[in-house]
């Protein structure tokens, strides 16, 4: 009886490897590869969630037992790959105030009332205000808030991030009198009798933001799931979460060994959390699905260009005198970059303007030659507004260009008024980087600008708005052809993660997480390519995300 069971088990097994292959056929397949080239294909071959096979009509003949599924000549692309983003804070704005749209600090008072009519929240949070996008052009005041809340803490964060804007009962509770001075690396925002406005800029932020409950591990948890659920559907499979705190650390840890990740994600711990050293003893994290990995640090150098907190060689053309703010001293960053490189992880630094960005290259150059850590794949996350003769010095030093292409097109009319001439002249130099050999490793800076990554793909290749302006492109010189903006959403985003062995091309052996979109992004018009909708998502050879029509 037992033989007979064996001779069974035997008969079956080769049954079973067969069930577990999947072809894919009939698809109009892009995929870049290794060796530059992109190639073009109409059967994808899956086993054990990776891909075992690509090609032709001739190949789907060759697994006659597999289990078959039509496209039904769709456009299949792998797995978007945004380079740079915030996962936590994207969820945790799908449940807070979102101002993206906002024109005017009465629309923003209004929306307000109505939030606070319906939150039961005790503090009210809420992100995306832009007074760039309002009539005076001129940052608000807590008396202006108050107006409309007065009862509860208000605390709105302006798009990017560098700057909140608070009511008076968030004041009070913060015990902030008003006559604290400016931080090193912040600014208190002061009316012409040098009373605090209610604006803090960069590391002033903490003087109120250190005072707001922090979110339990629940609601954490939850701004996870509706964040990684929003990105699958939007053709994301993989992210990188720019600078996490312990409490986050902890929560991919969990979620990790737990096996329910939404989406793969590559995050950099936060070189401003106070428990950093903690985690980098702790060592570098990897799964063998490749869910999770943790290998670098996310180091900030200044502040951003919106609010004036971009650190610049030149004054600001629109702020006589003011260069900005560096976060960090040059000897800080160095002090940073040696303890990240002796525990073995790379430095992702955020420097936007051209004084950040030399700093930051100087500082990885001295600390090269006195520690190591140039094989790492440092990078430079933003690398907005870089002067000229810098940029050579991504390559030599092996620093890699981890930029937003749809931030150009936000920032294009304000980044006139901000800079002058030779500013701009190596602002968001996408195209130079690519022709001196770098690699550009593409992201949207999510909740900043929307994570759409074919909002990002649009940008990238057209420099324009949505309504096709400049009808040139805006610095045309710099834009990328298709190609070349896919290649960087995908397989360059995935070297700068150490990943592209792994993730960003359908290539045999790497995980078969691709997507199949409504629009051919080679061919169609440009002005289709941010329209594109997403109809599957597939991550690790499993459908994760269905358009419902």
């Amino acid at each position: 009886m037992k033989n007979k069971l064996i001779a069974l088990m035997m008969t079956l097994a080769p049954l079973s490897t067969l069930a577990s292959t999947t072809v894919l056929y009939n698809a109009k397949g892009y995929t870049p590869t290794q060796d530059g080239e992109l190639a073009h294909f109409s059967t994808l071959v899956i086993k054990d969630g990776r891909v075992l096979n690509r090609g032709d009509q001739q190949l789907a003949k060759s697994y006659p037992d597999a289990e078959r599924i039509d496209a039904q000549g769709k456009v299949l692309l792998p797995g978007l790959i945004d380079a740079h983003g915030h996962v936590i804070g994207l969820g945790q704005i799908l449940m807070r105030l979102d101002l993206r749209d906002t024109q005017s600090v009465q629309q923003i008072g209004e929306k307000l009332k109505a939030f606070a009519a319906q939150s039961k929240q005790k503090w009210i949070i809420g992100r995306g205000w832009n007074q760039e996008n309002w009539p005076t052009k001129r940052f608000a005041t807590a008396a202006d808030l108050d107006k409309y809340v007065s009862d509860r803490p208000v605390v709105l964060t302006r798009i990017d991030g560098h700057a909140i804007w608070v009511n008076t009962k968030a004041m009070e509770l913060a015990g902030f009198k008003g006559s604290e001075q400016n931080p090193e690396g912040g600014e208190i925002i002061r009316n012409s009798q040098g009373q605090a406005t209610g604006v803090f800029i960069d590391k002033a932020e903490n003087l109120i933001n250190a005072h707001i409950p922090k979110a339990d591990f629940q609601a954490l948890s939850t701004a996870l799931d509706k964040a990684g659920a929003h990105l699958l559907s939007l053709g994301i499979t993989s992210t990188h979460d720019a600078g996490i705190s312990k409490d986050i650390w902890q929560l991919y840890q969990q979620r990790a060994e737990q096996k329910n990740l939404p989406l793969r994600i590559y995050a950099m711990l936060s070189a401003a959390d106070p428990q950093l050293l903690s985690m980098l003893k702790a060592g570098k994290t990897s799964d063998a699905n490749d869910m999770l990995s943790i290998r670098s640090v996310k180091v900030y150098a200044d502040g951003a260009l919106g609010s004036r907190g971009a650190a610049l060689l030149d004054e600001y053309a629109d702020r006589k005198g003011h260069h900005g703010l560096m976060l960090e001293s040059p000897e800080q960053l160095e002090e940073i970059f040696k303890t990240c490189f002796t525990h073995g992880f790379a430095a992702h630094t955020h420097a936007i303007g051209d004084r950040a960005n030399r700093d930051v290259l100087n500082a990885y150059e001295s600390v090269f030659k006195s520690t190591g850590g140039k094989l790492l794949r440092n990078r430079i996350e933003h690398a907005q507004i870089v002067a000229p003769s810098d940029i050579p010095r991504f390559k030599e030093l092996k620093i890699i260009p981890s930029m937003q292409p749809v931030h150009a097109t936000s920032d294009m009319h304000m980044a006139e008024l901000r800079l002058n001439e030779q500013q701009l002249s190596g602002a968001y130099a996408w195209q130079t980087f690519l022709a001196q050999g770098s690699k550009v490793a593409a992201g949207s800076d999510f909740p900043v600008e929307l994570a759409n990554p074919f909002h990002g793909l649009y940008s990238a290749i057209t420099r324009q708005d949505h309504n096709g302006q400049p009808q040139e492109g805006w610095r045309p010189q710099e834009l990328l052809t298709r190609e070349q903006a896919l290649r960087a959403f995908t397989l360059d985003a995935a070297y700068s993660a150490q990943q592209e062995f792994k993730l960003g091309s359908l290539e045999k052996g790497k995980w078969a997480d691709f997507i199949l979109i409504d629009t051919d992004i080679m061919t169609a018009p440009v002005q289709d390519i941010w329209q594109t909708q997403v109809l599957e998502t597939w991550l690790g050879g499993e459908k994760r995300y269905s358009r419902q029509e």
